[in-house]
């Protein structure tokens, strides 16, 4: 069971997502019971992992549940799947909020089957990420979740507006934001591409922990590549291209123009994967691949990454207290939540080993995972006022709270746990990389406070404009409270975002110990 625990959970949604095509076509009720009951078992098998964590055997690189197969042997490509803390925090993350997804989407009527498949596909590229110890086999996994991503907004997003292009081409805006997120993705994923390749051409292989070990013994003015170049000049190169790649897919600014398009034009089960797990791709090519591989370029270029976050702390929360559209400005309050992240990421880069290092971390990953709760449950809330008003304009809102008290009561709190209230899960993860970042980037960390103080603006204004004042008559006709299965949605994100607030030792636990074996592997 332990050597086979990883396919399982990786390719379970696969096999239900070809079932759930074969289906029949006009029984749209058994498609969505069937894909809902179908992403549970990655589910189940995923807290297996977790409650058998501990005890697990533990290979020499200190993955746990690992499977080693040929695969495309010809290349020194092989199937090799392994878990530690970090990935288990991912994949717990992942195979809950795409149950959630699914049943958020119980509205959906058009082309159903094929709705529900693309979610179970996306689900296996999602998870192919983490679990992936051979870097072809990541790349394939990375490139497999855009399909699905791209189809989910280019076919189920937003059937309003249009805009111009040149020539006076005009086009639908859900399509121009799923050509702007393929084409922004796949345009980062080239250098990312060419980098893996030179890897494999150097040591015949393209599995990652002999990789991380040989190449890191290597002597910078050693010659590689036939004598093209040397060592450290190849780092340099791929260490960018990796890099570039990763920081398009958190995204950091200026790289995250794709981001509001994407969220505003997706469907809201499409917004909520795309900011609970889509984003922490590129979060988590950082820790895995970036930091491991590159520790010495990462250091020199640990400054630029840390001015970077900043500036998408900064500017993101700028930019969604700018916004009218609801969905728009939680869009740009994930560009600001990730700023933390990458933050974190930059400050261990910079001082690796040392404690700060360990806190930054270990808020680095535990925001992403508390990130992935409170913008799922956002775009959510959103979509709920959508389904029903059909306008996510905040001027044409107002005054809700009296006719819509429960829904205005789960949308303060999720507000708040994203806005990072002492008591809820944001506040712990901001804190901790506030914290471990203090002490290695005083200056970005305190720039960053600027963004810090406007996420409260941008929340509030959020609050107000939507829950708060004079009725407006509007639209307010159509507003009905919210239903039990919209409450079945964000019931269990709210129970860990108060979880994680009052007790986030559990989960902490786990990224620490991985945090630490990271640096003591890249040490």
């Amino acid at each position: 069971m332990e050597n086979s625990l990883l396919t399982i959970i990786l390719f379970a949604p696969t096999i239900a997502a070809l079932i759930t095509l074969l289906l029949p076509k006009d029984s749209r009720k058994l498609v969505r019971w069937w894909a809902l009951a179908a992403s549970l078992v990655p589910l189940a098998f995923a807290l297996v992992a977790w409650f058998g964590f501990e005890s697990a055997v533990v290979d020499p690189n200190g993955y746990k549940y690992v499977i080693i197969a040929p695969w495309y042997e010809a290349i020194g490509s092989s199937y090799h799947l392994g878990m530690d803390g970090l990935s288990l925090t991912m994949v717990l993350l992942t195979t809950l909020l795409i149950p959630l997804a699914i049943l958020a989407s119980f509205g959906i009527d058009d082309k159903v089957r094929m709705y529900m498949a693309l979610f179970l596909f996306l689900e296996t590229g999602m998870l192919g990420v983490f679990l992936s110890l051979d870097l072809l086999l990541f790349f394939v996994f990375w490139e497999i979740g855009l399909v699905p991503m791209y189809f989910l907004i280019n076919q189920w997003g937003s059937p309003k507006g249009e805009r111009e292009l040149w020539g006076g081409l005009k086009i639908a805006n859900r399509t121009y934001a799923s050509f702007k997120f393929m084409i922004y993705t796949m345009a980062g994923s080239l250098g990312l591409l060419l980098a893996i390749q030179m890897l494999g051409v150097v040591f015949k292989t393209f599995d990652l922990p002999y990789i991380i070990q040989q190449w890191n013994a290597l002597a910078p003015n050693d010659l590689i590549l036939g004598g093209f170049t040397t060592v450290g000049t190849a780092k340099t190169v791929a260490f960018w291209a990796f890099t570039i790649a990763f920081a398009l897919k958190v995204p950091v600014w200026p790289f995250h123009t794709w981001l509001p398009d994407a969220h505003t034009e997706a469907p809201t089960a499409g917004s909520m994967i795309l900011a609970g797990v889509l984003l922490k791709l590129g979060a988590f090519g950082f820790l895995r691949f970036v930091l491991p591989l590159y520790p010495e370029q990462a250091q020199a270029g640990a400054n630029i990454l840390a001015g970077l976050a900043t500036a998408a702390i900064v500017f993101g929360a700028f930019a969604a207290f700018g916004q009218r559209d609801f969905k728009r400005l939680v869009a740009y309050s994930s560009v600001n939540h990730m700023g933390f992240v990458l933050l974190g990421i930059a400050a261990a880069a910079q001082e690796m080993g040392t404690q700060s290092a360990t806190i930054a971390l270990n808020g680095a990953v535990l925001q992403m995972f508390n990130h992935g709760l409170s913008a799922a449950g956002m775009f959510f809330l959103v979509g709920v006022v959508y389904d029903r008003i059909h306008t996510r304009n905040l001027d044409e809102m107002g005054g809700y709270f009296p006719l819509i008290p429960v829904y205005g009561g789960v949308l303060i709190f999720t507000s708040m746990a994203s806005l990072g209230l002492p008591g809820l899960n944001g506040f712990v993860s901001e804190f901790l990389v506030v914290r471990g970042a203090w002490d290695i980037f005083p200056v970005w960390t305190a720039l960053s406070m600027l963004g810090l103080l406007f996420t409260g603006a941008y929340i509030l204004k959020g609050i107000a404009k939507s829950l708060h004042g004079p009725l407006n008559q509007t639209h307010s006709q159509h507003l009905g409270e919210i239903s039990k299965r919209e409450l079945a949605v964000i019931a269990p994100l709210m129970v860990l975002m108060l979880w994680l607030g009052v007790w986030p030792g559990w989960l902490l636990g786990v990224i620490d110990k991985a945090m630490i074996a990271l640096q003591s592997a890249i040490g």
